[in-house]
């Protein structure tokens, strides 16, 4: 169940308020990121559930923005929010003023990740190798309390998959990083059993909207003991 469209684009509102100190780039990618990206209505959904997200780790935050939607619509308890670009954690900061969120520079290969209720994991995993899309999962599980909530690449969708493929490689190549390393998702059968392994239940569900794109939101909640 998705939040009403009214509430929904008021919550927009609320949040792109917040960057008007950021670039005129920063702005833009703000309102049409909240607006578009059928994730970012169905992670709120999640969170209006009963219990809400509590303390949140969003693990590769980019420009905060969804962090910044979960507390102004009472979805979370707090945010850390992490992401290697300091330039976009310093805009998220100033943005966040007055919440109860911290932003600070991570690189999400290596290293314990701090401790959560739940972990959020959108559009990370598929930029990362192999080994390091498993060795992120364990951590990331191993951190988070109740659950991860992941945007994933599936890589079994078809026609789907091979324009994700292509859309990822234009938008490396207009960032002037396209030699970065093969795109080369998880399929979701693997990380299914990887979380299943560290005692969650995952269901996961197409999250493509009116997209082409290959999208898929994997629910992980950890077993009562």
């Amino acid at each position: 169940m998705q939040p009403p469209r009214s509430d929904l684009s008021g919550l927009i509102r609320a949040v792109t308020a917040r960057y008007t100190g950021a670039s005129r780039h920063t702005r833009w990618y703000v309102a049409s990121k909240l607006r578009r990206d059928p994730a970012n209505a169905a992670i709120l959904a999640l969170a209006a559930r009963p219990g809400g997200f509590g303390m949140v780790a969003d693990l590769g935050c980019g420009r905060g923005q969804l962090g910044l939607a979960l507390l102004l619509a009472g979805g979370a308890r707090s945010v850390l929010a992490l992401d290697r670009d300091g330039p976009k954690l310093r805009e998220a900061e100033a943005a966040a003023a007055g919440l109860p969120a911290r932003f600070a520079v991570a690189d999400l290969a290596q290293g314990r990740l701090p401790s959560c209720d739940t972990a959020l994991l959108v559009d990370v995993l598929y930029q990362l190798p192999e080994a390091e899309q498993r060795d992120l999962l364990r951590r990331a599980g191993d951190a988070a309390r109740r659950r991860l909530v992941i945007r994933a690449f599936d890589p079994d969708a078809g026609w789907r998959s091979t324009v994700g493929h292509v859309m990822e490689w234009l938008n490396r190549a207009l960032r002037g990083d396209a030699r970065r390393a093969a795109i080369r998702p998880m399929p979701l059968p693997a990380l299914r059993a990887l979380l299943e392994g560290q005692g969650f239940l995952v269901t996961a569900t197409p999250c493509w909207g009116g997209t082409p794109l290959p999208n898929v939101l994997v629910l992980a909640e950890r077993r009562a003991a």
